[in-house]
């Protein structure tokens, strides 16, 4: 059956080719519960199978996937707070009477709590949105019996077996822990972190990639020293030079880079410390150091293994347990996946969602839509903010060659930056375009305050064409950081000075 096809809703039924439902969804996270939603607006009977297998540490949380509970939310909320603390400093500059400012701290308790409560909400809201819209939700580890039978693993060890016309893997994917002595006895991850117990205290994250620099740079702005050992280069797959802005500014702050290194050993002290030990991969030399947590960030996996693929015929790509599906149709064809499992589909959390919101709608609408992978915009939320949509630098070179590649970049210097005197060495911004013609925009690139938000709406203008001639006769809206991309005029090429000679001209 092609996905783009409708699948017929059938009522529940037995062993005569009709099933318990139109759609079973494994996994309870943005994508999934997005695509099962979508599915009962068109009429099918759904239901969602979803279950927390708790991590290392003994971390487990509720309906909603990593995004609601260890993933996009917390770490939001984490680095508001820390934007907030920096806030508190600066207002002195602008007037504001602070007593005492070296007093002001985190209440590492305080925090978390508001956190976790709020995840609980969410938690609720959705359970309570899954009853309303006549979603069945099964609280089991579900895994596949034969192509069109799963089986549910419930709490109390019992199961319970279902049978779907359609079936749709959306599990997601969790923290990978390096194979080296104490990593999962002693080290927390990101499923830990945002509920951790106590204060981190002094912090060794290892990995640098957005995960990783995203800890890193909140911890130390709530106060915790924090150390970060990088394998190979920070944010791998992002554009480098813009990597280096943000790690530039990370170290400006405090934030200790170890480079070339990769784990070795954790060890508990009596104290309760851990004592990590580390080498560096180019001279073979290796260090350690004591800490209070040690926080590993070093990729993920997919949650494949658990479903006993092989039952359905599904086929999952070998090591990484993800699963090749150019159009979110497996090589089963009553069979999908969307989401973090998908192998070279960007980890992000609204793509899975439009995913699913669109294959519902070819299964049960008459669809035709697919989901576009391509111009995806997302931000690093390190203490200065990455955002970017598009090419990198790297990849529209590779991809079409220097002479057919013309970049644009400034260095700027945000309003709300001046008073305090913030370091604004690392404030910075380019666009990749085409160097013919119009000169349509590959990319855009942008480090500094709220990028979140700036990159959003430049976002739907790649999605449109956009060119660098629309871009340069777009009025700005003065002062703020995001008019700063239609100000661009200098190219990399032509080896002018990109520093801002004024903010009104």
């Amino acid at each position: 059956m092609c996905c783009s096809r409708k699948t017929s809703v059938t009522p529940l039924g037995g062993e005569d080719g009709t099933f318990d439902y139109d759609l079973a969804v494994i996994g309870g996270g943005s994508g999934g519960l997005a695509c099962a939603k979508e599915a009962v607006n068109h009429g099918a009977r759904v239901a969602v199978l979803d279950y927390v297998t708790p991590s290392p540490q003994g971390t487990k949380w509720g309906l909603g996937g990593t995004c609601v509970n260890v993933g996009c939310i917390p770490k939001k909320l984490m680095h508001q707070a820390a934007l907030l603390g920096e806030s508190i400093h600066e207002a002195i500059s602008y007037g504001w009477e602070v007593p005492s400012p070296d007093a002001i701290k985190i209440n590492w308790s305080a925090l978390t709590e508001a956190v976790q409560n709020h995840i609980k909400s969410v938690n609720w809201v959705t359970r309570v949105d899954l009853r309303d819209k006549k979603i069945e939700y099964i609280n089991g580890l579900g895994e596949f019996k034969d192509p069109h039978t799963l089986v549910a693993t419930l709490k109390n060890g019992t199961k319970r077996e279902l049978t779907a016309r359609n079936i749709v893997i959306a599990v997601g994917g969790r923290p990978h822990y390096p194979d080296i002595p104490g990593a999962l006895e002693y080290c927390i991850s990101s499923d830990d972190i945002f509920s951790l117990g106590h204060p981190p205290g002094k912090t060794l994250v290892v990995g640098a990639g957005y995960i990783g620099l995203e800890c890193a740079g909140f911890l130390n702005s709530l106060g915790f020293s924090a150390t970060v050992l990088v394998r190979s280069v920070p944010l791998r797959g992002f554009d480098q030079q813009m990597a280096l802005m943000v790690t530039n500014e990370m170290e400006e702050r405090g934030v200790a880079f170890h480079h070339k290194c990769i784990p070795l050993s954790v060890e508990k002290l009596e104290s309760g410390q851990l004592k990590a030990r580390w080498q560096n991969t180019e001279t073979g030399e290796q260090a350690e150091d004591v800490f209070d947590t040690v926080l590993m960030a070093t990729g993920r996996y997919a949650l494949t293994k658990a479903l006993n693929l092989p039952a359905a015929g599904v086929t999952a790509v070998t090591g990484s347990g993800k699963i090749a599906a150019q159009t979110e149709q497996t090589d089963v064809a009553h069979v999908y996946a969307v989401g973090d499992v998908l192998e070279g589909r960007p980890e992000l959390t609204p793509v899975a969602i439009h995913a699913g919101r669109l294959l519902a709608r070819r299964l049960f609408a008459d669809g035709l839509q697919h989901m576009d992978y391509e111009n995806v915009a997302t931000t690093v939320f390190t203490p200065l903010e990455y955002g970017c949509v598009g090419l990198s630098e790297e990849a529209a070179l590779d991809r079409y060659g220097e002479e057919s590649i013309e970049v644009y970049h400034a260095f700027y210097k945000p309003t709300e930056f001046f008073i305090p005197q913030r370091n604004i060495r690392n404030c910075y911004l380019k666009a990749v375009a085409e160097r013919g013609g119009a000169q349509r925009v590959l990319g855009l690139h942008f480090v500094g305050p709220v990028a979140g938000e700036v990159i959003q709406g430049f976002a739907a203008a790649i999605k449109c064409g956009l060119t660098m001639e629309q871009l340069m006769n777009t009025v700005g809206i003065h002062p703020t950081v995001a008019e700063e991309f239609t100000r661009l005029n200098i190219t990399k090429r032509s080896g002018k000075d990109p520093n801002p000679a004024s903010c009104c001209s």
